[in-house]
């Protein structure tokens, strides 16, 4: 029990860290993530209302039904495209990339390159 408290506490560290950094305004709002081992989360987030301006996941009817598992690097890129497509219509261009406590690597670098990819600058 004892190293699942570490490792939490160690993760929430690491999240505080990141968004130390990163604050997302209505001009450039910030594009979350969370990942767990099954599935996949993306949002838009303006910081200064507090509002999600648009948002992805693993486990929305049309992405699920095209991507079957949600924890793997296809299903990134299927939500990278989405949430970037949800955001332009949303009338977003540029955001701020928050990786929160995970590292810029696997499912999360191929969400961002989806998501660049699909016409969110970033």
């Amino acid at each position: 029990m004892d190293h699942a408290r570490t490792i939490l506490r160690q993760r929430l560290r690491r999240r505080h860290r990141v968004r130390r950094h990163i604050r997302g305004t209505a001009e450039r709002p910030r594009l979350s993530i969370f990942r767990t081992h099954k599935h996949i989360y993306a949002q838009v987030i303006d910081d200064s209302t507090g509002r999600t301006l648009a948002s992805a996941s693993s486990m929305d009817k049309e992405i699920r039904g095209s991507v079957g598992f949600g924890g793997n690097k296809q299903a990134a890129e299927a939500i990278g495209r989405a949430v970037a497509e949800r955001a332009k219509a949303a009338g977003v261009q540029h955001v701020c990339f928050d990786r929160g406590e995970f590292r810029y690597h696997g499912r999360v670098a191929a969400l961002a390159d989806a998501a660049r990819a699909a016409g969110l600058e970033f």
